[in-house]
């Protein structure tokens, strides 16, 4: 863990890199326990079980998608703050943001219990795993406030430095989840009910865990009675960054949706390739994902403590080493696109194997697109414009989503176009995010050059001007 957690000094690369390792590792943790469970139920449960999950996980990922974008957004303003050095508007936005994102999980736990069953009629869920997936989500969904918690609180650590306690916090719940999976559906036969039960108490420890860590061993969030009340500012402040990201994720989610659903149009097998493309798609940009979450706490901490010449060198520096870590792996990814799709894959279902390897190989040659995206949305986040990650995030999915029904209706083209939309989509984007710091900074400057050229122009007015004078005064003839 970087010592005090501030990232405003120190090593640019190498202190990017040791913040970020530990975020990588939680991803990848939970990727892993992401195919566990599923293999835990599809193995122990049956076919029906697994459906009923894997229908339940896409509702899940939306609401859990709502709390971890108005927690990144309040991370922002987090280390803003703590790079300026302001504990008491750190502890003051605390404050406000915790009580912002408690009453949206109320609101959003509430609404999930009274619309469930109008939301699985609207998701048209089969009759015959009606009632599991019911069972399970309405299980789930009282552990909402634990999520809440425990995201709210590693935002919180990520944004003054330790990105490496909510890593051990999210081990502990994984390795429990697993546990109490296997304890619960293999021991005592629970089903599906075990299986969600198992995650609210894993979701609940790691809940409690952080949040008594923070209180015990970082005094200086600890909040005093002062700091409990709604300063407009710092309302007005977190309402801002904790909305804006909370949209552009639910827009993310909803282009996903919109691209999934052009995909089913073409069948089973485009499908099935579809889906194992994607997760091997979401391991291979995880770390340039995690690098652009690290890059917005690295670039927020030194925007509030005024560094900006270490900005533009950490600019330089990210932007390289996202560009060579996403071109080594679209190598891996190009060249072993079809051992990685035999994974999920059996040898027989050849076209559902050449569709993936097609995918697979057209977004590989292109990782550098997403990672820089990755990067600007964070860079923008940090430097007080939010908005400006949202216009790109519609950017990328708005030109993904119309160029894949476009070129999809073509004959010819068919199911590729929807492959070559994705990359198209991040490259326009990246030009767009690029071209607008460029054209800001160029602006800035001439307007900085104006005004010194109208100063020394106005004094070189007042000097003529008052010359007669000094000449009557002070020369004579």
């Amino acid at each position: 863990m970087l010592r005090n957690g501030d990232l405003t000094q120190g090593g640019i690369t190498s202190t990017l890199l040791r913040f970020t390792l530990p975020m990588m590792a939680g991803s990848l943790l939970q990727q892993c326990y992401n195919i566990a469970d599923t293999l835990i139920v599809g193995q122990c449960i049956g076919a029906d079980a697994l459906a009923a999950v894997g229908s339940a996980y896409t509702l899940m990922v939306f609401l859990i998608s709502v709390l971890l974008g108005l927690s990144i957004g309040s991370g922002t303003v987090f280390s803003l703050h703590y790079g300026a050095g302001n504990s008491s508007a750190l502890r003051r936005s605390i404050f406000v943001s915790f009580v912002l994102i408690g009453a949206v999980t109320f609101l959003l736990n509430v609404a999930a219990f009274v619309w469930l069953d109008p939301i699985l009629r609207l998701l048209q869920v089969p009759q015959d795993i009606y009632g599991m997936m019911r069972s399970y989500l309405w299980i789930i969904f009282c552990g909402i406030v634990f999520t809440f918690i425990y995201n709210f609180y590693a935002a919180l650590l990520r944004a003054v430095g330790d990105s490496v306690t909510p890593l051990w916090f999210l081990a502990v719940s994984v390795v429990l989840n697993i546990v109490l999976d296997l304890f619960f559906i293999l021991q005592l036969g629970w089903g599906i009910e075990g299986a969600a039960i198992a995650t609210v108490i894993a979701q609940g420890a790691a809940a409690a865990g952080i949040l008594l860590y923070t209180c015990k061993k970082r005094p200086e969030l600890r909040l005093h009675r002062e700091d409990m009340h709604f300063d407009r500012c710092s309302l007005k402040e977190i309402v801002s960054f904790s909305t804006l990201t909370c949209v552009q994720q639910s827009v993310m989610n909803f282009g996903i949706l919109m691209i999934q659903g052009l995909v089913n149009s073409f069948g089973t097998a485009v499908m099935a390739a579809f889906a194992a493309a994607v997760k091997i798609d979401s391991f291979a940009y995880m770390p340039v994902q995690e690098f652009g979450n690290a890059f917005s706490t690295f670039i927020a901490q030194n925007f509030g403590a005024k560094r900006y010449e270490r900005i533009r060198r950490g600019v330089r520096s990210a932007f390289l080493t996202t560009v060579i870590f996403s071109l080594i792996v679209s190598v891996v990814v190009f060249v072993f696109a079809e051992p990685l799709m035999l994974i999920f894959v059996h040898p027989s279902e050849t076209e559902i194997l050449a569709t993936g390897v097609e995918y697979l190989r057209i977004e590989g040659a292109f990782y550098y697109g997403i990672g820089i995206l990755f990067l600007l949305y964070g860079y923008y986040r940090a430097i007080r414009k939010p908005g400006m990650s949202v216009v790109l995030t519609v950017i990328s999915l708005g030109t993904r989503v119309v160029l894949s029904y476009i070129l999809a209706a073509i004959p010819s083209i068919g199911v590729t176009g929807i492959w070559w939309s994705i990359p198209i989509g991040w490259l326009l984007a990246d030009a767009v995010g690029v071209l607008y710091d460029k054209m800001k900074n160029f602006l800035a400057a001439y307007l900085r050059s104006e005004i010194l050229h109208s100063s020394f122009f106005i004094l070189h007015l007042k000097a003529v001007s008052l010359r007669p004078i000094f000449r009557k005064r002070y020369c004579h003839d």
